[in-house]
């Protein structure tokens, strides 16, 4: 019987805080994928000389959690993801060092130390502006009428396993018109509720289209303003870590 490996050297240090992060993706970073994130932040956080914590085994990682990123080519201002550490360390010395480290585009907006509770369970909704130029308000607000009429809307998506056929409008907890400052431009405020498989920016798009062929003649700039609990009484969307920030980090 051939003998179990076992890793040489000694176990990693453990973890002794837990630090949760909010950065925005803006400008051209949009378009970075989550992978090219991923591989942007390990750098970062060396360069940035966080004592990170790491998994055992024989290839150990920095534990890094992310958290529902946004699609790629859409802007955000509510990004996160958690970070475990071997020393305790000031949490707002992190967010200097990781945002100088990090390309301009992906600025670290906030860092706290987390507290009981799972950072993923607060992420209910999100909360996004679409801004749609040569698109005049009362065509938006037609198409936005027309799908809050409507009990369901399916849209039909590709994904790795195939085609999915899934609703939209169940997803959608508010759909609301602007005028832009911009002549000729509409802003659409929409705020969704996370499902499973998860309603996109341009999902709510392809449903808008099919009740008016609403058709913007350039794609719109889409961007994540806040992600976190569901306030259904307001249609709102709070603040994912006020309860870290409300009590001492564990």
């Amino acid at each position: 019987m051939a003998r179990q490996r076992t890793p040489e050297g000694p176990p990693p240090a453990p973890a002794v805080q837990k630090l949760r992060v909010r950065y925005a993706k803006r400008g051209r970073l949009r378009f970075s994928s989550t992978r090219d994130f991923q591989r942007a932040l390990e750098r970062a956080l060396r360069r940035a000389g966080v004592p990170m914590a790491y998994s055992a085994g024989f290839h150990p990682h920095p534990k890094v959690s992310y958290a529902n990123a946004a699609p790629t080519g859409t802007a955000s201002e509510a990004e996160y993801f958690e970070i475990s550490v071997t020393d305790r360390v000031d949490p707002e010395s992190v967010r200097a060092a990781l945002d100088e480290a990090l390309p301009d585009g992906l600025d670290v907006l906030e860092v706290v130390e987390a507290g009981p509770g799972s950072l993923a369970d607060r992420l209910e909704a999100s909360d996004w502006v679409m801004e749609f130029r040569g698109v005049e308000q009362a065509e938006l607000q037609r198409a936005v009428d027309g799908l809050l009429a409507r009990e369901r809307a399916e849209v039909t998506r590709m994904f790795k396993t195939g085609p999915k056929t899934f609703d939209v409008r169940g997803a959608v907890v508010s759909l609301s018109t602007a005028a832009s400052d911009q002549p000729g431009c509409a802003i659409l405020r929409v705020v969704v509720r996370h499902t499973t498989p998860a309603v996109r920016p341009d999902d709510v798009l392809t449903a808008l289209r099919a009740e008016t062929e609403l058709a913007p003649p350039t794609p719109p700039l889409v961007t994540r303003l806040a992600q976190g609990p569901l306030q259904p009484a307001t249609a709102g969307v709070a603040d994912p870590l006020a309860a870290d920030k409300g009590g001492a980090g564990a």
